[in-house]
């Protein structure tokens, strides 16, 4: 068995998440209290007892999922588990690109709350509210929507922000522009074309505020070389050089996440595989949509936990 660790991110979050976790292990509860001293606040509250709105705001959901992910990986560290000596490559979709890197030692938990939250906050107020959008698009092929996207755009912004895997692209900018660009991916024969309830245009030129308020705060940060590498969502390559990281993922705020390829590079280099550490079992869904000779398995409670200790002993 050949292992890869992945990390969720936006919308895996749920009010609860972790809770259990941090009961069962005092390792997984020392994550959470880490998480609130970095940031001053009792964020772990929010995580735990809602409400839901407060929860699912970018600069909340950011750092909530990297403490539930993170706690996942000190239960299994508690009882022995060696993530250098078992994982092969680590991973994350958006956000989780972090908790990867904090899960391999690159960061330490409390910088990478206080990342989070910078990269929350400044994703946030890069665009103002309603000027931005997202849409799913749902059966179309890439070029057909890249098409679209191009035809929508007119001198605006319009992306592909996600390529999430089977079947599933979504896309990213200007709210008119994604507006339309949806329209024409219906016309072209797109099965379903979804605008996203989603507070910014993520992962689109517009975010470019966003992505120098990130330079900035990775610049001032300490970066250590990380124990496991790290596959880019950007690049689709792995490294373990802190600095090339660190300018990958101020790429990522404005580039496109690209999960399918990363999946796909998992396969054809070796990984039988995938753990999604954290909240949910979004990843999970996605690896089997792309590549179904990949097992995959989550870590996001006690139970999970005591299985994966078994599995990979």
């Amino acid at each position: 068995m050949t292992i890869a660790f992945t990390f969720p991110g936006q919308g895996s979050q749920s009010v609860g998440m972790g809770k259990d976790l941090a009961s069962a292990f005092p390792e997984a509860k020392a994550v959470f209290d880490e998480v609130d001293d970095a940031l001053g606040e009792k964020l772990s509250k929010t995580i735990w007892e809602g409400p839901e709105e407060s929860l699912t705001l970018t600069a909340n959901a950011q750092p909530a999922l990297m403490a539930v992910s993170l706690a996942a990986v000190r239960a299994l560290e508690s009882r022995g588990f060696s993530l250098k000596n078992k994982v092969f490559y680590v991973a994350g979709h958006s956000l989780g690109e972090y908790s990867a890197l904090a899960a391999a030692g690159m960061f330490s938990v409390a910088d990478t709350a206080r990342l989070l939250r910078i990269r929350g906050n400044a994703m946030q107020a890069a665009v103002p509210v309603g000027e931005g959008a997202m849409a799913a698009i749902l059966g179309l092929d890439q070029e057909s929507v890249e098409a679209a996207c191009a035809e929508a755009a007119e001198g605006s912004t319009c992306q592909i922000a996600n390529d999430n895997g089977g079947g599933q692209l979504v896309i990213s900018g200007a709210k008119a522009a994604v507006e339309l660009a949806a329209k024409l991916c219906t016309e072209k024969g797109a099965k379903r074309a979804l605008m996203l309830s989603v507070s910014a245009p993520f992962h689109s030129a517009l975010m470019a505020p966003a992505a120098e308020a990130m330079r900035e705060a990775l610049a001032n940060v300490r970066k250590n070389a990380p124990v496991v590498p790290v596959v880019s969502n950007v690049a689709v390559q792995p490294s373990s050089d802190p600095g090339r990281i660190a300018a990958r993922l101020v790429e990522q705020v404005t580039g496109r996440v690209r999960w399918r390829e990363t999946v796909e590079w998992f396969g054809a280099n070796g990984i039988t595989t995938l753990y999604e550490v954290g909240a949910g079992k979004v990843l999970s869904g996605l690896a089997r949509r792309i590549d179904r000779e990949i097992a995959t398995a989550n870590i996001g409670t006690p139970a999970d936990a005591e299985a994966a200790l078994t599995a990979l002993a």
